[in-house]
């Protein structure tokens, strides 16, 4: 398990973290969500030992993280950290061997990742001549070629496309089932809502939402109402708790405050002409992100 109990960090005046905790255990897929400039990458530094914390302490299956430890991390940092003149093949067996691992182990784990994400022929290209969703690719190689006990990921589906999204994201599924404890830190919402277990959300070094995506939807009031058909936008607009209708190309969205609200607009639309599609839903991740920074910020 990690644990990060009570860190804080400060650069002069600036309080980049304040007194932040949280928990992850084995298998577990956890979202370090926030802001530009909300302490996300200076946690991971820490994480990793690369900064020291002003108080509080970090500390990997109850042992502080050191040197002696780093062969259990795997790191993808949000800027590239490959060699560019080197081929694919010679960047894995170099960061391979820096974990410790022996170069037949290195390649045949390398000839697997590189099936795995369909770039096999790239095996003995040079690193710069690849676009920058296989170079992507390769540097999340890199982080989990010695199959870490623990995998820090900031942005790593940066310039993938939707597809290379989804075999990232089964491969990270396939590597958590395994033990292995993978924490990342994304902007895209959706991806984070695909396949997140828990989440915190920091704004200026504090955490101001964490727990389980299932529990932190649920605890969220607002709620969303999806309608196709003739419905009357006076009245519906005209009912207590109900907060916003827009209309997209093909339907209806009402916002309403809670759940309680769901039956009034019912009520109200059901002898309405061509009604097709009445369906309430959860507000979604990136909607609670906005509602909550936004109350940091009033």
């Amino acid at each position: 398990m990690l644990e990060v109990k009570n860190i804080s960090k400060s650069y002069d005046e600036l309080k980049a973290l304040d007194n932040l905790s949280f928990s992850v255990n084995e298998g577990e897929i956890f979202g370090l969500l926030g802001t530009n400039g909300a302490g996300k990458t200076t946690t991971f530094r820490m994480i990793i030992g690369l900064l020291e914390p002003d108080s509080g302490t970090i500390t990997l299956d109850n042992k502080k993280i050191d040197y002696s430890m780093t062969d259990k991390i795997g790191f993808l940092t949000e800027e590239r950290s490959l060699f560019p003149k080197m081929t694919v093949k010679e960047q894995i067996i170099y960061y391979g061997e820096l974990k410790g691992l022996k170069k037949k182990d290195i390649l045949n784990r390398l000839d697997y990742w590189l099936e795995r994400f369909q770039i096999s022929e790239y095996k003995n290209h040079i690193i710069k001549e690849l676009s920058k969703g296989n170079q992507q690719k390769i540097q999340f190689i890199s982080a989990v070629i010695h199959e870490p006990k623990l995998l820090i990921l900031d942005e790593p589906f940066s310039a993938l496309d939707p597809f290379n999204v989804s075999i990232m994201m089964d491969a990270l599924k396939e590597i958590s089932k395994k033990g292995t404890i993978v924490i990342f830190s994304s902007h895209h919402m959706e991806h984070v809502e695909m396949f997140c277990e828990k989440l915190l959300i920091l704004v200026k070094g504090k955490c101001i939402l964490k727990g389980s995506l299932k529990e932190i939807k649920e605890k969220f009031l607002k709620k969303y109402i999806y309608v196709i058909g003739d419905i009357n936008l006076k009245n519906i607009k005209k009912i207590d708790g109900v907060i916003n209708v827009s209309k997209t190309p093909t339907e209806y969205i009402i916002e309403i405050s809670n759940k309680k609200i769901v039956n009034k607009v019912f009520k109200e639309i059901k002898n309405s002409n061509n009604i097709s599609k009445f369906v309430v839903e959860d507000p979604t991740l990136n909607d609670i992100f906005i509602a909550k920074v936004g109350e940091q910020f009033e």
